[in-house]
Parts: C-alpha cells; structure tokens; sequence
C-alpha cells in the first residue's frame, strides 16, 4: 500500500509516542504507590527494599538493552515493538493480583525484560523515517511521550487513594494490551534504504550483518566510547529523578505522597516537554550550519542541570524546589532529544539499533547504581545530598562531550 511520504514518518511518531507513554507510566506509577503499597506488603516499609525493588527492574532493563538492539537490527521492528508492549502491559495487570513482595519483585525483573525490547526498535524506526532536518524534533516529541508517562504515572498514588493500588495496576494494564492490538493493524517497519513512495511488503526480510561485525565495529570507534560515557554519566540524575524525586518532594516540602507524587512529575514532565520541542527545533536548524550543532544543544542542556540538581538536592521551599525541577526537566530534555540524532552522526543505520542498546544498557546500570545507593541514603536522611552531588558527575560528561565529539557528518551511512 503506497503511503505519502511526508505524512507517514509523522504517524509513526505519534503512534510511537503512545508507546513511550506507556512504557514510562507502567514504571513510573510504583514509585509513586509506596505508601498504599506497603499497607498490605510489609517488606515496602524499607526504604532499601523499595530501592532494590526498583533497581532490579533496571538490572534486567540494562542487560537487556544490548540483545533487545541487536535484534531491533534484525527483526521487523513493528512486532518487536508490538510484542514488547503486550508482555509488558500484561505484566502491569498481574501486578494488580501480587499479594506478596517476591511476586512483585519478580513481576517487575520481567516487566524489564519485555520493556527493554522497545526503546532501540522505537528510536531507530524513528531515525529511519526522520532524517536532516526533521530527526531532532522527531525524536524529541517521542521522548515527550516518555515525559508525559511518567507524569501520568505519578498520579499512582492519588488513584490508589481513590480506588486501590490493584485496581490502579489492572486498568493501566488493560489500556497497555488494547493500544497493542491498535498497533498491529497502523504500524510499519522500514529498511534504512527503503523509498517511502514505493514501500516494499511488509514481510521483506531486512539486510543483516553479523553480530559480531557490529559490534567489532562500534567498539573500535572512539566516537562510540565517549558516547557511552556521554550518555551514561547524565542517566545517573535522569534515573534518580524518575525514581526519587517524589520523595524527596514529600521530604523537602513535608507534603502526602498523594500530593507529591503528582507535583514532581508533572514539573518534570511539562518542563522536559518544553526542553525536547525548544532542544529538538534549535538542533535541527543549527545542523544544517554546523554539524556539531546537536553536540551544542546537548551540552546547553546538561549545562541546566547542573545547578538544578544543586538546589533540588538543599532547597525546602516551593518554589525553590519546584523551580529546580523546572529548569532540571528543560535541560534534560534538550540532551534526551539529542541522543539518538547524535549517535547517527557516528554510526552507520545497520548499527544504530544496537548501538543505542548499548547504550542503554550503560546508563541503565547507572541508574539502576544510583537508584540503590539513594534507597540507603534515604534511610540515613541524606536523599537531598545525594542529588546535589550528581552535578559534579554531569559536569565531568559535559566537559568530555565537548571536547571529543566532532561529527563529519550529519547522517553515517
């Protein structure tokens, strides 16, 4: 079936988009539910056990992410991306039915295996169909997705005061697996070389290159490693944001979960929504004048997070701590919609798939790092230090961004 070539790279985004928003709300909600959690499984009133409840999920996710890229490089992505969203959607409904701590720890190690499948199949489909002047802004409006997930997610904690926190699980679930089944009858895959005027059928099967050519391949790029730390350094206040800061909004501010929750991912999500289309629009248009335009745009951002991570991690007023997450989310949000587009400077689209599991899973290990150590951390009362001690780490990556990457292109072949 012939599709216009300007309109269908558009909804595949948005159709992606309703994945992202999925696939952070369905993570994003148990941070949030805590409190109406542990009424019925004790062993959540440990701070350290909530930690490692989370952290498992990201040790799965990050090692995951590298065979979850290797074959999005491989396989029909649409039904990588399709198959990825049920597993974890159904998985969202049982969560709904555990009764005790092992059945959510082990419900949620699997929702990290079927959740990392989607992000190296759905960026780089996005990449495929977005090039030159469109890749940024299409990459970041996806990653608003991601954004507005995590801020559905955080209302967790006020549905579960209106209803329970099982019935919060099974209806998020329920949406995951129907918007599934819309997939399948929208979505398309698309070889990097593919003529959008004359799409090849569907069951074509894409070119493929050996594992290990690929991966001999990125690792003896510099270019790559110093993405890799780029991108793993920064996951650090990225993870513990997504899974701290409504704590330590209920801790600075003295305000009910049920308030906070909400508070810190809205600000954090509205602000990173402006930070993708401001991030994504100006990278576009300074690309086509300089192609380090992306690496500058990615630096400004990070460059915002560092005093914001300062005044999230000692401020106790309102507007002190919701302005940090403000100015935190912007400049996130300016380095997330970076990413991808960055990497496709340095490396070619037979690779970029697993390329970005890589990547994943190094930032996912770091997250997955910082997200236990702030569990201690907050036992012991020193959640704020922790955060205010990531803008010293984010500075380190800025400094190494700068002075390495120097693309030749805007778009490796």
């Amino acid at each position: 079936m012939k599709r216009p070539s300007k309109i269908y790279p558009w909804v595949v985004v948005a159709l992606l988009w309703g994945v992202a928003l999925l696939n952070y709300m369905d993570r994003q909600m148990l941070s949030t539910m805590k409190d109406a959690m542990q009424i019925d499984i004790v062993e959540l009133q440990s701070a350290t056990n909530f930690g490692w409840l989370m952290a498992i999920f990201l040790y799965i996710y990050g090692c995951m992410s590298p065979i979850s890229g290797i074959i999005a490089d491989r396989l029909n992505r649409k039904w990588l991306i399709v198959g990825s969203l049920f597993v974890w959607s159904a998985v969202t409904y049982l969560m709904g039915i555990a009764t005790t701590f092992n059945q959510i720890f082990w419900l949620r190690a699997l929702m990290g295996v079927s959740e990392a499948l989607y992000i190296p199949a759905g960026l780089s489909l996005i990449a495929d169909y977005h090039t030159g002047k469109s890749r940024s802004l299409a990459v970041g409006i996806h990653m608003t997705g991601l954004y507005t997930g995590q801020a559905i997610g955080g209302f967790g904690a006020t549905v579960a005061a209106a209803y329970s926190w099982h019935t919060t699980f099974h209806w998020f679930g329920i949406i995951g697996i129907a918007y599934a089944l819309l997939l399948t009858l929208f979505l398309r895959d698309k070889k990097p070389d593919e003529n959008l005027e004359h799409p090849v059928p569907e069951t074509a099967a894409p070119a493929k290159e050996p594992v290990w050519v690929s991966l001999k391949t990125l690792f003896s790029n510099v270019a790559f490693w110093v993405i890799l730390l780029y991108f793993a350094a920064p996951s650090l206040p990225g993870w513990a944001t997504k899974n701290w800061l409504p704590t330590l909004f209920e801790e600075n501010l003295d305000m009910p979960m049920s308030e906070a929750g909400p508070l810190s991912t809205i600000t954090i999500a509205v602000s990173s929504f402006l930070g993708v289309v401001i991030g994504g629009t100006l990278s576009d248009r300074w690309v086509q004048k300089n192609l380090r335009g992306r690496v500058y745009i990615g630096a400004i951002g990070l460059g915002l997070t560092i005093p914001s991570l300062l005044l999230l991690g000692y401020g106790h007023s309102i507007v002190a701590v919701v302005g940090a997450g403000l100015l935190f989310g912007i400049g996130y949000g300016m380095f997330d919609t970076n990413n991808m587009p960055i990497l496709c400077q340095f490396v070619s689209a037979r690779q970029r798939a697993t390329a970005y599991g890589i990547m994943n899973m190094v930032g996912v290990f770091a997250g997955a790092f910082i997200t236990s150590l702030l569990g201690q951390w907050t036992d012991d009362g020193n959640l704020g230090g922790g955060f205010a001690m990531l803008a010293g780490v984010v500075a380190v990556a800025l400094v190494l961004q700068l002075y390495f990457l120097r693309p030749k292109t805007d778009n490796m072949k």
